[in-house]
């Protein structure tokens, strides 16, 4: 099983459905733009968001475990995926590569 580079890639804000639909929270996201984490294998990196793991650890598993090429061509680099969180009101695009590293 490799390590897994994650990378904070895009962040956006849909500030009208926020207003529109959500209700006021005063901390939504402890990302930031270029962030960098190095998973395990496919272990949760420390510090990194519960809701955006959940959505990206089915691929960081795939790339961990050397599968390559998901969604058949969909990226240069057969070794990576550019997955986002499924936050509606702020979704964050994340780049996941595989490393040559072997995981702990």
């Amino acid at each position: 099983m490799k390590k897994v580079k994650i990378t904070v890639v895009r962040m956006a804000k849909y500030t009208d459905l926020m207003e529109k639909y959500e209700n006021p929270i005063e901390y939504a996201c402890p990302l930031h733009l270029n962030d960098t984490f190095i998973a395990n294998g496919w272990e949760k990196p420390e510090d990194f968001c519960e809701s955006a793991w959940q959505t990206l650890s089915p691929f960081v598993l795939a790339l961990s475990s050397g599968g390559e090429d998901i969604y058949d061509g969909w990226m240069k680099d057969k070794k990576t995926a550019m997955i986002s969180c499924n936050d509606g009101f702020r979704p964050v695009s994340f780049l996941i590569e595989a490393l040559d590293e072997e995981a702990d």
